[in-house]
């Protein structure tokens, strides 16, 4: 479980203010449960989507996503997980792969979500994108209230992982605007032959 709790360049937690605040948002919390709730909804209604907002800046590492108060979905969960590791609570990284017609016509992408590990429940997934009209993510576990159903030709990648996908940081470091990111979404297919995922730009 140490792995999911480690600091990396990205879930860079030992940066001054995001010490500042998870430790205020632990301030007074007597169980994991709390402190995870706290930290989720801060991320959640705090921090902008980038998509949503049409913000024309691309954070990744968790301070800059902090610093910035906007972030991809992916930037989202590297904030979360660095407040919550700072809190010493094992944190991983889970996938799905969306549908993203809403930025663009029939085009498929990879959306983040975090998995905290809970005491009392063990992995338990939450999704801090942020809320609009027809997204309404919840922290109550043990129900799992994510932003998105899979639909037709959707699924969840079939692991919590303990670092952010290569792909997904490459996405991050690379595109720095809005519409360059709509047009890169880093994706990720299930190959047929070796049942393996392939990690990909969705080049237009």
């Amino acid at each position: 479980m140490t792995k999911f709790l480690e600091e990396t360049d990205i879930i860079d937690y030992s940066n001054q203010e995001i010490q500042k605040l998870s430790k205020s948002l632990s301030t007074d919390c007597r169980t994991d449960i709390e402190i995870a709730k706290n930290c989720f909804e801060y991320v959640r209604d705090n921090i902008n989507h980038s998509g949503d907002y049409q913000d024309n800046i691309t954070t990744c590492k968790a301070s800059d996503v902090l610093k910035y108060k906007t972030g991809w979905c992916y930037a989202k969960i590297h904030l979360l997980a660095a407040l919550l590791r700072a809190n010493n609570i094992p944190t991983g990284f889970f996938y799905q792969r969306l549908s993203c017609s809403e930025y663009k016509k029939d085009i498929y992408c990879l959306h983040g979500l975090n998995a905290i590990y809970l005491k009392d429940y063990g992995w338990y997934k939450v999704d801090a994108r942020g809320n609009k009209e027809g997204v309404n993510a919840q922290f109550n576990p043990p129900i799992e209230q994510l932003a998105f159903e899979l639909a037709e030709n959707e699924f969840d990648l079939p692991k919590i992982y303990e670092n952010p996908l290569e792909v997904v940081i490459q996405t991050l470091e690379k595109f720095k605007t809005y519409d360059e990111m709509i047009n890169n979404f880093p994706d990720i297919e299930l190959t047929e032959t070796d049942n393996k995922y392939e990690e990909t730009n969705n080049l237009p």
